[in-house]
C-alpha cells in the first residue's frame, strides 16, 4: 500500500475569496462562507492510482465529536449525515481538484480539514490545512439569508458608518470606524467567543451551538462588555476618564479591540452605548451576521419594567435620585438580521441586540436578541428581553414635585415622549432613515393602545407577587383625549424655552422662558431657574447656574424671562462634553404647577478636511486638516487623531502647537490608501480646555494602476 504523497494543497485563495465575498479580510488565513462549495487542489509526487477510498473530515472546537456536529465525516461523491459532501473535479496529472461544500448551518470559526485515503485494510491521514467558516448572508438556506444585494453591501461589508446621536430635535451625524475587515479584527472576534463564560464553563457544547446566529449574538452582546467576563470595554458614566480613554474620544472599534487582544484580554476603559454598539457591530459583521446601528432618541431606562419613569425633583427643580428610572437624550443598540427558529418565522428579519450594561438577563449583563415583531405586537414575553425594549421605546413619563414633608404631587405625564426618531444609516448612504415604525405604531391609534394593554397585561403576569405599579396603573387616555403633554387637571399656565442663537462653544448662552397664563385669573409665578452640565442619560454632573425670579402675569398674558449662562460659568463643567439641562419650575400661590425644560447641545466649532489630490491605492496623497480654537484664551497640549479601515492601519496621532485665542490652525499629514472604493476618514481634535472636535470625509480611493 502506498499513500498519497501530498507534496502540497492550493487553497485557491483567489477564487474562494471572490465567490465567497472574503475578498476585504486582511489576513493569511482562508476565510469562506458556510453552505457554498469552495475549491482546492492537492498536488501529488506521483499520479494517483485507482483503488483508494478518500474520506476528508473537517472539525472544530477541542473536542470535535460528530454527536455535536463539531466533526464531519463524508466520503468522496457522498454526502455525509452531517451535510458536508465533496466532489472531485477534472484535474490535470499528478494533482486532484476537490469541490466541497458546507452545510449552510454549519458550525462557524476554525477548522481543521484531513484526507484519508484507505485502501484495503490500510488508512493514512493527512492534514490538508485550515480555514474559517463563517454565516453566509449570500446563501437561501442559512439564517442570516439576506436576498438584497444592495442591503448585504452595507450591513455586512460597508466596515465604516455613522452613529446618530445628539437630541431628538438637533441630531447629529457621529462617523464610526467598524473595520471588520482589518488586520487581527477576526482572529479577535472568535477570541471573543473563546473567551466567554459558556465556552469557560462547557467548551465542547459552545462551539456546538455556533451554528445560531441567535446564540451568538446574545454571547456576543455580553462579551461586548466588561461586567461579567473581562469582556472588551468597560463603561463609565460619572467620575473622571483619567484612568483610561474619554468614551467621547474613540472614532471606532478597531483601536479598541487591539487595545484588548493586545492587552490579554484586559478591558478597555471607558466606553458608553454607542462605543459598545460600534464594537458590537464590527464583531457581528465580522463574523458574517448582517448588523447594522440605530439609535433610540428619549429613550427610556425602566429598571421595574412598570412601563412608567418617574423623575422627581424637589421644590427649587433639583432632581431627585429616588428611583433608577432614567431617560436618556439617546440610546444606541444594534440590530442584527436572522431567522427565529425558536420564536416562528413571524418573527424572523431585524433582531435587537444591546451590548451596553444596564440590566441582567438570565444572570448575566447581556440583552436580545429580542424580535423587532415582537416589540411593535406588544409580545413582552418572548425571548430575549423585549420586555425591556419595548420599555425603552414605550413607557410613559412622570413628572412628580417631592415636598419636605414627604408630599408628592405629580405635576405632567407624558405620553408621546419616549421612543422618538429612531434612526439608523441609510443603505449606500450616510444619511438617516427612520425606523420608528419597526417598533411601534403610530402613536395614538388604535392599534398602538392595543398592543400596550396587551403588553401591560404580560408584564403584570410576569410580576405577579413582586411589587409593581402596573396593576394601580392609569389607564391610558384614547387618541381624542391624549394631547401631547397630559396635566393631572387642566392647565393653567403654559411656558417655552428658547434659545436666542445657536450655541456655540466658547460663548454665552443666550435664553428666554415665555410664560401663558391661561385664563383670566391674575397670577404671581415663582420661577426657579437651573442649569446644569449633565451626560447625555441626562445625569447631572454639575451644576452651572441657579436663578429665582417673580413674575405677574395678567389675564391671559404672556411673558418672557432672558437670561444667559456666560462661558466663564460653564466652561470649567463642559472639558470633556458640551451637553446642558436648563429647567424651569414654575409655581404660583394658586396652586398651578409647571417644569420646562430644555436640552442643549454645544455646537462644534469649525473644522475641515481637505484631501489634497487624487486618492489612488498605494500613493501617497496629503491631507489638510484646519480648524479654530474657540475660545478667547490661549490653548496648548491638543492632539489630532486621524483614523480611517483601507487608509490608515494604524491610528495617527499628530501633536498640536499652542493656539492663540480664536486662532485658525492647519495641519496636514500623508496617507497612503491601501484598500479601493468608497472610503471614510474620520479626525478627531483632542483637548483638555474643551470637548473633542470631530469630522469625517468620504473619500473615492481608485484601485492601483
Amino acid at each position: 500500500f502506498l499513500a498519497l504523497k501530498i507534496t502540497n494543497v492550493n487553497w485557491q485563495a483567489k477564487l474562494n475569496k471572490v465567490a465567497h465575498h472574503t475578498s476585504d479580510y486582511s489576513s493569511t488565513d482562508t476565510i469562506l462562507r458556510r453552505g457554498q462549495a469552495f475549491s482546492i487542489t492537492v498536488n501529488l509526487r506521483t499520479t494517483a492510482q485507482a483503488g483508494y477510498n478518500l474520506t476528508f473530515i473537517a472539525s472544530t472546537g477541542p473536542s470535535p465529536d460528530e454527536s455535536q456536529q463539531t466533526e464531519a465525516i463524508f466520503n468522496l461523491s457522498e454526502e455525509g449525515a452531517s451535510g458536508w459532501s465533496a466532489t472531485q473535479e477534472p484535474s490535470e496529472p499528478g494533482c486532484m481538484n476537490f469541490k466541497i461544500l458546507s452545510p449552510a448551518n454549519a458550525i462557524i470559526g476554525r477548522y481543521k480539514l484531513k484526507l484519508q485515503t484507505a485502501s484495503g485494510n490500510k488508512v493514512s491521514s493527512s492534514l490538508l490545512g485550515q480555514f474559517v467558516l463563517l454565516f453566509n448572508p449570500w446563501c437561501p438556506s442559512d439564517d442570516v439569508y439576506m436576498a438584497n444585494e444592495e442591503e448585504r453591501q452595507e450591513y455586512v461589508l460597508n466596515d465604516s458608518g455613522i452613529i446618530f446621536q445628539g437630541l431628538e430635535k438637533h441630531i447629529q451625524q457621529e462617523a464610526w470606524n467598524y473595520g471588520q475587515f482589518e488586520e487581527d479584527i477576526l482572529d479577535i472576534s472568535l477570541a471573543i467567543l473563546d473567551r466567554s463564560l459558556n465556552h469557560r464553563q462547557d467548551p465542547a457544547a459552545d462551539v456546538s451551538n455556533r451554528s445560531d446566529p441567535v446564540y451568538v449574538s446574545r454571547v456576543v452582546s455580553a462579551m461586548v462588555n466588561s461586567n461579567d467576563e473581562k469582556g472588551v470595554v468597560e463603561g463609565k458614566w460619572s467620575g473622571m476618564y483619567c484612568s483610561g480613554t474619554n468614551p467621547l474620544q474613540w472614532s471606532g472599534s478597531v483601536t479598541i479591540l487591539r487595545q484588548w487582544y493586545r492587552g490579554r484580554y484586559k478591558p478597555v476603559r471607558y466606553g458608553q452605548c454607542w462605543v459598545f454598539a460600534g464594537v458590537m457591530c464590527t464583531v457581528l459583521r465580522s463574523l458574517g451576521i448582517p448588523t447594522r446601528v440605530v439609535t433610540n432618541f428619549n429613550s427610556a431606562h425602566d429598571r421595574n419594567i412598570n412601563l412608567s419613569i418617574d423623575k422627581y425633583i424637589d421644590t427649587s427643580g433639583k432632581t431627585l435620585h429616588f428611583t433608577e428610572d432614567a431617560v436618556w437624550n439617546f440610546h444606541v443598540w444594534n440590530e442584527s438580521w436572522f431567522i427565529r427558529r425558536d420564536l416562528g418565522s413571524f418573527y424572523d428579519g431585524w433582531q435587537v441586540l444591546d451590548a451596553t450594561p444596564q440590566e441582567r438577563s438570565k444572570g448575566i449583563y447581556q440583552c436580545g436578541p429580542a424580535s423587532t415583531r415582537a416589540i411593535k405586537e406588544g409580545d413582552v414575553n418572548l425571548d430575549y428581553d423585549s420586555s425591556f425594549v419595548f420599555a425603552a421605546v414605550n413607557a410613559d413619563y412622570v413628572t412628580w414635585i417631592h415636598y419636605s414633608n414627604k408630599r408628592r404631587k405629580r405635576i405632567y405625564s407624558d405620553t408621546k415622549k419616549i421612543g422618538k426618531f429612531i434612526s439608523t444609516k441609510a443603505v449606500g448612504s450616510n444619511s438617516r432613515v427612520d425606523v420608528t415604525c419597526n417598533y411601534k405604531y403610530p402613536e395614538g391609534s388604535l392599534k398602538e393602545r392595543k398592543v400596550y394593554k396587551k403588553a401591560l397585561k404580560l408584564l403584570g403576569v410576569k410580576s405577579t407577587g413582586k411589587r409593581t405599579k402596573i396593576r394601580r396603573r392609569r389607564r391610558r387616555p384614547s387618541a381624542a383625549q391624549r394631547p401631547n403633554a397630559t396635566q393631572p387637571t387642566q392647565p393653567s399656565i403654559s411656558g417655552k424655552l428658547t434659545l436666542d442663537a445657536p450655541p456655540v462653544i466658547g460663548q454665552d448662552i443666550c435664553l428666554s422662558l415665555a410664560l401663558r397664563n391661561l385664563i383670566t385669573d391674575f397670577k404671581t409665578i415663582k420661577v426657579k431657574l437651573r442649569a446644569s452640565a449633565v451626560l447625555y442619560t441626562r445625569k447631572p454632573k454639575a451644576e452651572i447656574l441657579q436663578l429665582f425670579r417673580t413674575i405677574k402675569l395678567g389675564a391671559e398674558e404672556v411673558k418672557d424671562i432672558s437670561f444667559k449662562i456666560s462661558h466663564c460659568q460653564y466652561k470649567n463643567s463642559l472639558r470633556d462634553d458640551r451637553k446642558i439641562l436648563v429647567t424651569a419650575l414654575c409655581e404660583s400661590k394658586q396652586g398651578a404647577s409647571l417644569l420646562v425644560e430644555k436640552d442643549i447641545v454645544l455646537q462644534d466649532p469649525f473644522l475641515t478636511i481637505k484631501v489634497l489630490g487624487a486618492a489612488v491605492v498605494r500613493e501617497a496623497v496629503d491631507v489638510q486638516v484646519t480648524f479654530t480654537n474657540p475660545l478667547s484664551e490661549v490653548v496648548t497640549g491638543c492632539v489630532l487623531k486621524a483614523e480611517g479601515s483601507g487608509l490608515l492601519r494604524e491610528q495617527l496621532q499628530i501633536d498640536v502647537a499652542r493656539m492663540a485665542p480664536m486662532e485658525s490652525s492647519t495641519v496636514q499629514f500623508e496617507i497612503i490608501p491601501y484598500k479601493s472604493g468608497t472610503r471614510q476618514l474620520q479626525v478627531d481634535l483632542v483637548c483638555t480646555h474643551f470637548s473633542d472636535i470631530k469630522g469625517f470625509v468620504m473619500l473615492d480611493v481608485a484601485p492601483a494602476p
